[in-house]
């Protein structure tokens, strides 16, 4: 007896259903959804040998609108701007009021130097760097028996 595997709709689970929905679309419609609708900025983060890198994609933030705060072994990344213009035309005056804000939070390993923790901000990305700590190296210790 021989299996043979078909493709008809009925034959799937809705699991299956639902994979191959998301599957088979492109792959910037997530990051769309996720920048867009939830306001998420995309993150890289790489390992170097003493630090962790973050590469946050923030455009059109300036320096002072980020907030960053460690609390106990959380990091919180989180912006806000606020921006507002003006168009007088005759007797109409127009107001448009548009903020822009996010937050992420990351959880930091036991292995980071807290107190060494820096961020710059250059052509729309936040660089955060968590230095790692230096590992206590045991001491090999001759141990005499009495």
């Amino acid at each position: 007896m021989t299996l043979v595997k078909t493709n008809h709709p009925f034959t799937k689970s809705f699991d299956g259903l639902l994979n191959d929905l998301f599957n088979d679309l492109p792959a910037t419609f997530g990051k769309t959804v996720r920048e867009d609708f939830w306001g998420f900025p995309p993150v890289n983060i790489t390992e170097h040998n003493d630090v962790y890198s973050l590469q946050l994609a923030a455009p059109g933030f300036d320096k002072a609108d980020f907030n960053l705060n460690l609390d106990g072994n959380i990091l919180t990344i989180s912006a806000e701007k606020k921006t507002e213009s003006k168009v007088e035309n005759e007797k109409v005056i127009r107001k448009e009021f548009s903020s822009k804000n996010f937050k992420r939070s990351f959880t930091v390993d036991d292995k980071i130097n807290a107190s060494g923790i820096s961020a710059r901000y250059e052509n729309g990305v936040l660089l955060v760097e968590l230095p790692k700590k230096e590992e206590v190296k045991a001491v090999a210790k001759q141990i005499t028996i009495q």
